[in-house]
């Protein structure tokens, strides 16, 4: 770091920033967020981002209890951030309630796994915070947002760019509340058209968040992406839709989007897969020079704490206890059912998978919030892998007598749910990995103390972990799930789908049963191989396409990657290519568009939740599609329109 920015940075650890009350805030909004996230989660497989919600109730509270600083803030917003995002559990732990291995959530089993598996993503990512941010070039697209708007709701703020922020937000939150609250607005529209047998489908979301978040992604970062839902919707469906059969009769529209969920995802995950292995070969050189200064940083006495993490002596002890941890419940999974070393055996086994899956997770997790944000990363392309992994894994053991017998029995009924249960490891750490490096991203902006930060998170893992179960539980035995009630006579209609856990199910099923088709994985590990040669000739001449955002766009439903790509386009078309300077109004702007949509989505959802209904305050008839769409997408239009003219005049 120069002494210029150091000098910036030391007015800011005079002021305070780890407090009682930060934390007891921090908790409060966890509940917050969690039961709101769970919810949406099982119900429509989607989350709200919490950083940058989070970061607004906590100025709001904390200036009104008077004496906050920005650090305080910082601090609020990292811990609820960190507990909100380990919500994403909601992937795979109902999986245990729906091949009938639980009948409720255990406390005790859900809690500590939660914990364990959230704690080591943070602690797998402090050695890689130098490579991938403090060093790094990547976007952090939220990251920056909630950094914005930290310092506008700061004293030195200027009034400008907080009346972008309002602006932004206030509009957001209005077309928000009109399209998911009142349904007067669509959320998005769709083109499907057929030539010859072959169905094209073209989509685009009307989303603010979105649309925000794709300027702040950038001009390649957005590309790719639209590339990935174009090799999806344009090249992979019409191929699929002419090959094969359509027994159900299903309206063209609907057999493409079939195809696409069943199929053309499971080549996104592949091209995941490949190009999260290549990003990391990158980042090997960058990581490892990271790890050997953060070991030289806390065995001299040249460094504060504006760049220290936590000491390695911390990381140590507080993985191997965690891993202890995992150890222990997986031995205690399996004994009801089996005894001798075998047990013992199984869960090193599945130790040692988290530990090195979970840290290769955590940097390519780090990596995609980096290029779209944390809440458009694909974890559910992440879980895919992993169940795959695992899945694979257990059978590779299996005739070696690593594993007990009773793995092998009934079906391989155990070994599904043993795996499932490492998963919901994996995913709490990946989620957390996630979110970690992007919290970080936001507290280097600030001025905070990454080791501070790094506390905070793993704070937020133990209140998300101890909130979290109870909600699981409550939300299962007043609806249940599809396929798996809680009680005879509940209405299934009122069932949460729960889309997630109800794919990887299917997945673990399929593996351990050699009925699962690994034809569109494996192509999809070709085309990841293809755009990573694409990629490094583009960048020879000054260009780039990601294969990692190649494959999020085609794993990503089409309303998310076309959204940011338009956002992307504009900012770089308006801007003429140059990036908007920090703090700047079209930044600003942008981050209200994220901060107003996050705040009325977790209202929404709250509504929803008490009210067990998501329509609760429609005004227009389920049946009416035109007028929405017509006004979802003129509103749009002008919005897109208005913000471009906001960049040309900044």
């Amino acid at each position: 770091m120069t002494d210029t920015a150091l000098s910036q940075t030391a007015p800011a650890l005079s002021q305070r920033e780890m407090t009682v009350r930060g934390f007891i805030l921090g908790a409060l909004i966890t509940i917050v967020f969690t039961a709101s996230n769970i919810y949406l989660g099982l119900k429509i497989g989607l989350t709200v981002a919490s950083s940058i919600p989070a970061a607004v109730i906590s100025m709001s509270v904390l200036r009104a209890m008077g004496g906050s600083t920005i650090l305080e803030n910082n601090m609020v917003q990292t811990q609820a951030s960190a507990a909100g995002t380990l919500s994403c559990v909601f992937v795979s732990l109902p999986c245990m309630i729906m091949i009938g291995y639980w009948q409720h959530f255990p406390y005790l089993e859900t809690t500590l796994i939660t914990l364990a598996g959230g704690m080591t993503g943070v602690l797998f990512t402090v050695p890689l915070r130098r490579a991938m941010v403090t060093n790094s070039d990547l976007p952090y697209p939220e990251g920056v947002a909630a950094a914005e708007i930290l310092k506008a709701g700061s004293e030195s703020g200027s009034p400008e760019s907080l009346r972008a922020l309002l602006t932004g937000g206030i509009l957001s939150a209005l077309v928000t509340f009109a399209t998911g609250g009142l349904r007067l607005l669509a959320d998005g529209a769709a083109l499907t058209a057929t030539w010859g047998g072959a169905v094209f489908r073209a989509s685009t979301g009307f989303s603010l968040a979105l649309l925000g978040a794709g300027y702040l992604v950038g001009i390649a970062g957005g590309l790719a992406m639209l590339i990935g839902t174009l090799i999806a919707w344009d090249v992979a469906v019409p191929i699929l839709s002419v090959r094969l059969p359509n027994p159900g009769h299903l309206a063209a529209g609907d057999f493409a989007t079939q195809l696409w969920t069943h199929k053309v995802r499971f080549l996104g995950a592949g091209t995941i897969a490949i190009s999260a292995i290549w990003t990391l070969a990158l980042l090997a050189r960058p990581v490892a020079a990271g790890i050997r200064d953060m070991m030289h940083a806390h065995g001299s006495d040249g460094e504060d704490g504006r760049m220290r993490d936590l000491t390695p002596r911390t990381l140590l002890l507080l993985t191997g206890l965690c891993l202890a941890i995992l150890f222990v419940l997986f031995v205690a999974f399996q004994y009801p059912f089996a005894h001798g070393g075998a047990i013992v055996t199984a869960a090193l086994a599945a130790v040692a998978f988290c530990a090195l899956f979970g840290f290769l997770v955590a940097a390519a997790c780090g990596y995609m919030a980096g290029i779209v944000g944390s809440s458009s990363s694909p974890l559910s392309g992440i879980a895919i892998i992993a169940i795959v992994l695992v899945a694979s894994f257990m059978l590779v053991l299996e005739p070696l007598g690593v594993l007990p017998t009773a793995m092998s029995a009934n079906g391989r009924h155990l070994a599904v749910a043993f795996a499932l249960y490492i998963l919901s490891a994996i995913v709490a750490s990946s989620a957390i990995s996630n979110d970690n490096l992007q919290d970080l991203k936001t507290g280097q902006l600030v001025g905070a103390s990454p080791w501070r930060q790094q506390v905070a998170l793993l704070v937020g893992c133990v209140s998300g972990a101890i909130v979290i179960p109870p909600v699981l539980e409550l939300l299962y035995q007043a609806y249940g799930f599809v396929g798996a009630m809680p009680h005879a006579g509940m209405n299934p209609d009122h069932a949460l789908p729960a889309p997630q856990p109800a794919l990887l199910t299917t997945i673990a099923i399929g593996i351990f049963q050699h009925q699962l088709d690994w034809t569109m994985i494996l192509i999809g590990i070709a085309l990841g191989v293809v755009l990573i040669v694409a990629d490094l000739g583009l960048r020879r001449i000054g260009g780039a396409l990601p294969p990692l955002a190649v494959g999020i766009g085609l794993y990503l439903p089409p309303a998310v990657s076309v959204t940011l790509a338009i956002g992307a386009i504009i900012g770089w078309a308006c801007a003429r290519g140059a990036r908007q300077a920090e703090g700047g109004v079209a930044t600003m702007l942008a981050s209200g568009f994220i901060v107003g949509e996050s705040l009325t989505g977790v209202l929404l959802a709250g509504v929803a939740g008490a009210t067990g209904r998501d329509d609760t305050l429609a005004i227009l008839s389920p049946d009416t599609t035109t007028l929405p769409s017509v006004l979802g997408f003129l509103v749009f239009a002008a919005i897109c329109a208005w913000f471009g003219h906001r960049i040309r005049r900044a």
